[in-house]
This record gives C-alpha cells, structure tokens and sequence, in this order.
C-alpha cells in the first residue's frame, strides 16, 4: 500500500489545543493522552486501517517502543487509538496519559510494511488529570510551563540579591537538543530499550537529567568549576541564560560546557523541565548545609587566630540553588505528591554517578528520610545543625566551641507566580525552627538514619550558658570599589568583668563557603564590665581586598574571642559586596519584525580607567543569539552610553538581559521586561 498523500498535520490548530505553539520548527508537537488531527489527502478506507507509532532504531512490538492500533468508535484512555471524523479524510490519534514521551514515527501498516507518514513529538501533559503532572491551577501552569524568563536569587541571606535568567525552552533547537540529553544519557547507552519504555515516568525522567545536565559522569552539558580559575571557558557568574548554553553543547558535538556553578545547572535543568512539559521551579536555600557523611550535623573549624579552616569535608554555602519539579509519586502514595527536588549540581554520588532526586518536598518537611531518593542529603542541606570547633594546628586537638540548630536553611526562596517577588517557601521544608515540631521532625529522622540522637557533635551550649555575645553591623552597605566599614559589638552577658582577646580576620571567599585568602586581620584586647556592651570601628579598603575578591563579592569577617577564663565564641558575617548599577533604557515600542533601539547606561565609580570593557547581552525572542559588544575604556568617574538593537521575532511579554564586565568589575546584570506589540 502507498503511503497516503498530501499529509496535513494541521500544525496551528494542533499546536493551539496542546498548548505548543510557542515552539520554534516545523514539525508537530503535542502532549500525551490528548487528541491530535491530521488529514489526508488519499485516505485509505478506516476499515482495516492499522497505523503505528515507534520511537527510533529500537522499535520493536515485543520491546513496547512500537505500538500498532485501528481505528476505533471512541479514543481509548488506556493505549493508542485512531477516530476516524465522521465524514471527512481527517483522522484524530490519541496517545495514552501515560505514554512515553519523545520523538515518533506515525505510520500506516500494510502487508508489504510500514508507510511512514512522517514524525511528531510528545510531552508531558500538565493540563490532563489523568497525567502525572497535572497542575490542577492555570496561573501555575502559566507560570511553571509556559514562562520562557524569570530570577535566580543569589547572595546570603542578610543580602539576597536576584538575577534575571532566560530558559527559552521554546526557541529555536531548545526541544531537539533536550531530546538529545535523553539520548546521550548512561541509561539509554546502556540499555536503550529499557530507557524508552521507562520515558513515561516524570520520576526517571527527572533523575536522568539531574544526572545529565552535569557533565560528571557522561559528557552531559556544564562542567563545574568552583576554583576560581576559569580559564578555557566562560566564567559561571556570566551566563545570563540556558540557550546559549545548550546551543554550545550541542555545536561543540557534545562536549561539557565550560563553566557552571549551582544557580547555572538549575537554571538550566529549569529548562529541559519545562521544555519536556514538567512544571518546574527553581528554588533557592541560604546558609544551605553540604553534609558529606549524612550526619545531619555541619562541622565548622578555626584556628586560634580566627582563621577559618577549610579541613572539613562538610560546608555551608552562602546560597545553593535546585530545582523542583511538580508530579506525583505512585512509588510513595498520595502524600508524597505535589513538588519533587531534583538537583544537577554535581555534590555527592548517588547510586555511584553524580545525581540528585527527586526527592519528595513533603517527606523533607516531615523527616522521612528513608525514602528514595536522596532525602537525607536535601534534609541537611534546610535543616542539618552546625557545630563550631577550635582547632590547634598544631597538635590537630579540637574543642568544641557551640553547637546551634537554627541558622541552616534559611529564607529558602523562589519567584512569585507573576511577578518578580521573592516568595519564601523555607515553611514548605522545615517546621518553624526552634519549634517543638522542628526538634522532634530533627530527632525523627536522626533516628531513621540510625544516628546517635545524642552525640558529641550535637550536645549544644545553651545560649544563657555563653558569657558573652557578639556580631558585625554594617556601617553602609558595600560596594565593590570602596571600603568596606564595620562594627564589632561584643556584650558581657555574665555579672563580673571579663577580659578577652579577639582576634579578627577578613577573607574573600566564594560562595560555597570556601576561604580564598586573607585579606586583612587584626587583634583587640578587651575589658567588658558586667554587662557592658562595646563597639568597634573596623576598616577594611579597597586596596587590601581588590586583588583577591572573587567573582562572587564576598568576604568573610571572623573574630574568635577568647576568654581568659578558657571559654571561646566566634563572631561570623558575610558580607557580599554590590556592583556598581547598569541601567536599560527601551527607546520607543517595541514591535515585531522592527528594529528597536536600546540604550544601556553605566558609570565608573572609580579613580582609575576602567579597561576590556564587554557588554552581552540576550533575550528569547528580541535576539536571535546572544550579542557581544566591545566597549571602549571608561575613564575615571565617567559614563558610558552603549546602544544596541533587538528585532522581535514574536508578540507578547519578554525579557531582556545585559551582563557588562571589565577588569575591575565582573558580571555586572540587569535585565528589563519588553512588552512587544504585534506588526
């Protein structure tokens, strides 16, 4: 039998019922256990017509990756099915809720073969009940599916800061190049069969990509690099974005994208997700714990100066940034629903590769810690309790110094559906710290873990039982080119006068908590009456810090104050120092299919010329590819007008986004929404 002619795939009309007329190509994609129409131009007779449906080299009828089905009274929800519409050449294929997602072949079955009528792609379906990634409210689905752009918040949690990020998982190569990660993964090259029949399962889905979007053990997407040294690759701090990314990956014939850090894998995780119809967010957590031995304790060291020392194995990350994606859990039961965290930042092996998740949110917040997957290490990360040491060098003693419980996982956020609000979820992870709930959620999943609930790194010096207190204040807020000016206050909480030495330092450091070098230090003897609280002044310039900030601005002041009585307690804060501002300017309305002028405006703050100035900048849907424009030295206090243009290829609500650098400042970002009004 020849193969029917003059297919037609009714692309916008199909296109406009699954909701996937926002991707880019030619070819039909739909979302599974929905009906899709195509129409032929000969149509065989609907009696004794078989059609198939098979996904790549390995269809098989035995091996469940081909499927072959007539046509039917009614669209059956348990398998594929064909309806013929009555009195027409049109013919409505339905796939069921649970099929696997992918690319397939449609075709029409005769006794000489299979006619090939041409191909599709089917996704997740979030709109339909019956799928497992139904998001029963439209403004979510809106935001968590259809949204191409949104914010990142970084910093620390007594300065978070956001950063726009495009995902762009309708534009142009986005959805084949996320194909490709299933088809690069371990699992497809060591049992493809299996791997496409499992393609049905959110869960498995988004194991595979926790463990693909990093490049740890399969040649996967980003390779991360937290040295500071980023040499042969881009910095992460200056991607704005996940498009330009997967477009390397794939240009580059699949090799790691150099370099990603957490927020980067995350937002690019948040791409696939979507791209592939997961409802997904990205979530981030302040003072996140990285528990290496799934103790739910966090070890802290520092020397007798108040250095702190990096000989540990465990750390806290000013900021760690994951992924959620929304699906239930029939391996769990019905509790288990709702958002799942997966994260593709390469931290600890589980199951022997680089992956992690899901993890149900729900049995986070409620200590069950024994359930697949990784629940332990996500549990530390919002709610593991940090231990401070005093560690002598020189012998290798330690001494514990205080054990607290509450400064863990704080103002765990993420965008606010619509807007560009920071919404905070740390409610959905832990009960309120220091609760009785909290505490017995803690003792819960120690005992689940076959922990100690009482050990020599968990017994806590009772806050009244410390003589004295203390902390940093922040004269103004730091920026990056000027002093930065702070106070120590140290409190006699006892009634007698104490004297105590404090030895202070100041260390640029990234992120992830990691001590880079020291960048000023000093020592104070102090007399406090009973009592009594003093201030001091504390200094530390430019000049002392600029050569070895990192490109995360941030620095760590630590006084250890020792009492002469024995008793020690450390003074910590980071302080993440701000850029200097760059500010866009749209010049007129922005229509599609016209060149639109905008102007970026930034001014050198400091006494010295300002030199390899670059200006990147990006937006789905405003550019083609991302732009990259030299710009001329800045001279001391001067300002620098760049103008640059964008032609919007489509209607409606975008963003756009600017990362400006040079040899003083890197990846300075803005971003600025573009309402694009139609030709």
């Amino acid at each position: 039998m020849a193969a029917p002619s003059n297919i037609d795939w009714k692309q916008s009309e199909n296109a406009r019922e699954h909701r996937t007329n926002s991707y880019s190509g030619t070819e039909l994609v739909v979302r599974r256990g929905q009906g899709f129409s195509i129409t032929m131009g000969s149509p065989p007779a609907a009696t004794g017509v078989i059609f198939t449906v098979d996904r790549g080299s390995t269809a098989a009828m035995q091996a469940k990756t081909r499927v072959d089905f007539g046509v039917s009274s009614a669209p059956s929800r348990d398998s594929w099915s064909a309806v013929q519409i009555s009195g027409s050449s049109a013919f409505s294929i339905t796939s069921p809720a649970n099929a696997a997602i992918g690319r397939y072949r449609l075709g029409i079955k005769s006794g000489s073969g299979v006619s090939v009528l041409g191909t599709f792609v089917l996704l997740f379906n979030p709109w339909l009940p019956e799928d497992e990634v139904f998001m029963p409210d439209n403004a979510h689905r809106q935001e968590y599916v259809l949204s191409e752009f949104g914010v990142l918040f970084v910093g620390s949690t007594n300065r978070i800061s956001q950063v726009g990020w495009n995902y762009g998982q309708f534009q142009h190569e986005i959805l084949d190049i996320c194909l490709f990660i299933l088809d690069r993964s371990l699992s497809y090259r060591k049992d493809p069969t299996a791997d496409l029949r499992r393609r049905n399962d959110p869960k498995y889905i988004g194991r595979v990509l926790s463990a693909m979007v990093n490049s740890n053990d399969d040649n996967g997407v980003l390779q991360g690099n937290w040295s500071g040294n980023y040499a042969g690759g881009e910095s992460p701090s200056s991607w704005t974005g996940s498009v330009d990314i997967l477009r390397k990956w794939k240009s580059s014939g699949f090799r790691p994208v150099r370099y990603g850090q957490c927020w980067v894998f995350a937002g690019v995780l948040n791409t696939v997700l979507r791209c592939l119809g997961i409802p997904s967010r990205t979530i981030s957590n302040f003072n996140s714990a990285h528990d290496t031995d799934m103790s739910l304790t966090i070890d802290v060291y520092y020397d007798a100066e108040g250095n702190p020392l990096n000989i540990a194995s465990d750390s806290v990350w000013n900021f760690h940034v994951w992924n959620e994606g929304w699906f239930a859990r029939s391996d769990l039961g019905a509790t288990y629903h709702g958002w799942q965290i997966l994260d593709a930042t390469p931290q600890e092996r589980s199951s022997g590769i680089f992956q992690c998740g899901p993890a149900s949110l729900t049995a986070i917040k409620e200590g069950d810690v024994d359930l697949v997957y990784d629940c332990p290490f996500v549990f530390g990360e919002v709610n593991a309790d940090r231990v401070t040491w005093l560690y002598d060098t020189r012998t290798g003693e330690k001494k514990l110094i205080y054990s607290e419980t509450k400064s863990i996982g704080q103002n765990t956020s993420t965008k606010t559906v619509g807007s560009y609000a920071r919404q905070d979820v740390t409610g959905d992870y832990k009960y309120p710290e220091g609760s009785a709930k909290e505490r017995e959620v803690f003792r819960k999943a120690r005992g689940k873990l076959n922990l100690d609930i009482i050990s020599a790194t968990s017994a806590r010096l009772p806050e009244a039982g410390k003589p004295i207190s203390g902390k940093f204040k922040l004269e103004s807020p730091p920026e990056v080119g000027k002093d930065v000016s702070l106070v120590l206050q140290l409190t006699n909480l006892a009634s007698e006068v104490r004297k105590l030495t404090a030895n202070m330092t100041a260390w640029s450091i990234i992120y992830t908590g990691k001590p880079i070098r020291e960048v000023w230090k000093n020592t104070l003897n102090v007399d406090l009456g009973p009592q009594e609280e003093k201030s001091f002044p504390i200094k530390i310039s430019y000049a002392e810090y600029q050569q070895h900030l990192t490109t995360d601005n941030m620095l760590r002041a630590t006084a250890l104050c020792q009492l002469e009585e024995g008793q020690d307690t450390v003074v910590e804060r980071d302080i993440t120092l701000d850029n200097p501002s760059i500010a866009i300017k749209v010049l007129g309305q922005a229509k599609v299919g016209q060149a639109t002028k905008v102007e970026a405006n930034f001014t050198n703050p400091l006494d010295e010329e300002l030199k390899e100035c670059l200006l990147q900048v990006e937006g789905s849907d405003l550019l083609a590819e991302k732009l990259k424009l030299k710009v001329p030295p800045l001279k001391a206090k001067q300002s620098s007008q760049m103008h640059f243009e964008v032609s919007p290829s489509k209607s409606g609500t975008k963003q756009l986004l600017v990362n400006f650098s040079c040899d003083k400042f890197q990846d300075i970002k803005a971003f600025e929404t573009v309402t694009v009004a139609p030709n």
